[in-house]
């Protein structure tokens, strides 16, 4: 038997897997195939707008997605610079292949099982998930088991008219166990992502484009482990797309999966096909596409920003209007695939299941999109299997502590009307959870648990103590005019002062510190960060409270019923999570916080982790 039994080998299942082997628990993995774990079904990239904060914070716990990002990096470029750096991000552009390699090489030195088979059912006792029944292998047994099975329940891939089951190209859908979640009368509905064609590089004209080079020096997107040397860099490409992709594409609407009613699921907003650009963007004659590799040995691009669900025929004529594909070859078409979800406000906040114990949900089967969204929840879902199994306190990541805090409290707080992407802006303290802040804000947290490897945690002490001394040295140093009277340290706030003429005021010796301009950072935005803090203090001493997971919410003096109805159908966890439900007013939270406050040992039971 074994302790944890994670089903599926994508972003979620291989980080879930991977923090059971860190925590010391026996965990075992099963996949359709090996040689498929760690696969990047869509675009081979990792980080961007909202995401790189997300791979940071996983990166901090000892997670291992920032990891294989380095060793498999062929581009890496920082998004958003003219902005302040809470917003900034960093992307990777990925070879394909060697990403997948990383991941299976992580996998492979750790003590976890890797099984082939499909689950076909869940095993159940007494409303217990005690395993599942493979085709293969028949019954496996666990104490806890964590479903992340991505795009692959009851997928079904659309081009054109054409339809087959499928998860991605290639591989079979997880049908039988999608039909025994359907047959238990759980919470489920669609969702629909796509693709765009893969074209061979060797067939475009990259002259007529613009070029794309990476950053220089080329940046690292782990923070906290051993850097591992990057693969050669490469260019991405700029172009658009023409006025007569717009025409035939217009002219064709009524053959993509998404316009002829094929399709019921609900595509990401902020990823839209080139159907939905064309068709909701009407005033717009042109569009950007990204022409990124897929790795350095091989001849093939991802043209981001033309994904579809046209036919064949359609496709290759609409492509061959864009400005240096006019001569192309495509390899594979573009896709939709629509898949089952299930709704994730029936998850607790540690991401188990209200309606099964034992039982984990992690990735797209809960409504989210992106490789990044997937693996913080399989990292969660792994930690908080192994925290229960060990009878210790659940980790729980907050709103105002990290992006992926933001993340499980939206979707258990509100679930999904489409598929869940982050973006910087769902985050209401985002001045406090910088991409480069996610070491300070987690690490010591983590560790705390046993999720760090040590020589990595000594590493992380010595630079933080390092950070502290050089402050202490600005500190003591008195600048002359124009900063008569003020020390370095205090000079650092000055945004009216530009950083050149700042390093010059406080000396070569401090302005060449390895760790100067997260000093200067740190000291501009101190004074919005303390103000930020002092509004969580006042919040957190009323949004921490627990709330009993058997609680009659009939018995709150003056609760509407409606409001009674929302909580007992939701059940959130703390007064936190009740607070942002649609429909829950403050009086009604005020009600719930005098009921709960009368209760015997509930002050005992604070939000932990």
């Amino acid at each position: 038997m074994f302790d944890v039994l994670v089903v599926g080998g994508g972003h979620a299942g291989v980080e879930a897997a991977h923090a059971c082997y860190r925590l010391g628990l026996k965990c075992g993995l099963i996949t359709h195939k090996k040689n498929t774990i760690g696969q990047m079904s869509c675009n081979p990239a990792i980080g961007g707008l909202g995401k790189s904060h997300i791979v940071k914070e996983i990166d901090a716990m000892g997670g291992i997605m920032a990891q294989a990002t380095d060793m498999s990096g062929i581009q890496f470029r920082t998004l958003n610079t003219r902005k302040g750096p809470a917003v900034q991000a960093l992307r990777a552009q990925c070879d394909r292949d060697l990403y997948k390699q990383s991941i299976q090489s992580i996998i492979n030195n750790s003590n976890i099982e890797v099984m082939e088979g499909e689950v076909i059912d869940l095993i159940v006792e007494k409303d217990n998930v005690i395993g599942v029944i493979t085709d293969s292998s028949g019954a496996i047994e666990a104490k806890k088991t964590i479903l992340t099975t991505g795009t692959f329940l009851n997928g079904i891939l659309y081009t054109g008219d054409e339809k087959k089951s499928g998860g991605r190209v290639g591989d079979k859908p997880s049908i039988p166990l999608s039909q025994k979640l359907y047959d238990l009368k759980l919470p489920m509905g669609r969702l629909k992502t796509g693709t765009p064609a893969r074209i061979k590089m060797s067939s475009l004209d990259l002259e007529a484009m613009e070029e794309q080079p990476g950053d220089s020096p080329t940046p690292f997107m782990s923070s906290l482990q051993e850097k591992h040397p990057h693969p050669i860099q490469l260019s991405c490409y700029i172009t658009r797309t023409t006025p007569a992709t717009k025409k035939i594409i217009e002219e064709n609407l009524h053959l993509s999966a998404m316009y002829s009613g094929q399709i019921s699921g609900i595509g990401p907003r902020y990823c839209p096909s080139i159907e939905d650009k064309v068709f909701k963007f009407k005033d717009k004659e042109t569009h950007q596409v990204f022409i990124e590799p897929e790795g350095i040995n091989v001849d093939l691009v991802y043209p981001n920003g033309i994904s579809s669900s046209l036919p064949k025929q359609t496709q290759e004529r609409f492509i061959r209007t864009i400005t240096g594909l006019e001569n192309c070859e495509i390899d594979e078409f573009g896709y939709a695939v629509e898949y089952d979800f299930i709704d994730p406000r029936n998850l607790n906040d540690t991401l188990e299941t209200k309606f099964f114990n034992n039982f984990y949900l992690a990735g797209q089967i809960n409504g989210t999109t992106g490789y990044e969204e997937a693996a913080a929840q399989g990292l969660m879902a792994g930690v908080n299997a192994c925290k229960s199994l060990l009878k210790e306190k659940p980790f729980i990541l907050e709103r105002h502590e990290s992006y992926i805090g933001v993340l499980i409290n939206d979707l258990i707080s509100h679930g999904v009307t489409e598929p869940y992407r982050m973006f910087t802006s769902r985050a209401e303290h985002r001045l406090m959870l910088s991409q480069d802040t996610a070491r300070e804000r987690l690490t010591i947290k983590a560790n705390g648990i046993g999720l760090i490897n040590q020589k990595d945690f000594k590493s992380f002490k010595k630079e933080e103590e390092e950070y502290q001394d050089f402050k202490k040295l600005l500190d003591k140093k008195k600048l002359s005019k124009p900063f008569e009277g003020v020390t370095a340290l205090e000079a650092l706030k000055r945004t009216d002062v530009s950083t050149a003429k700042l390093k010059e005021a406080i000396g070569r010796e401090l302005a060449s510190h390895p760790q100067i301009e997260r000093a200067i950072i740190d000291q501009r935005y101190s004074g919005y960060i303390k103000k930020q803090l002092r509004e969580i203090e006042t919040n957190k001493k009323h949004f921490s409270t627990r709330i009993p997971a058997g609680l009659d919410y009939s018995l709150i003096p003056g609760l509407s019923n409606e409001i009674q109805e929302k909580l007992s159908n939701i059940r959130p966890p703390s007064i936190g999570v009740a607070s942002q439900l649609e429909g829950v007013t403050p009086a009604s939270i005020n009600l719930l916080r005098i009921y709960l406050r009368k209760q015997p040992n509930q002050n005992a039971e604070k939000e932990t982790g």
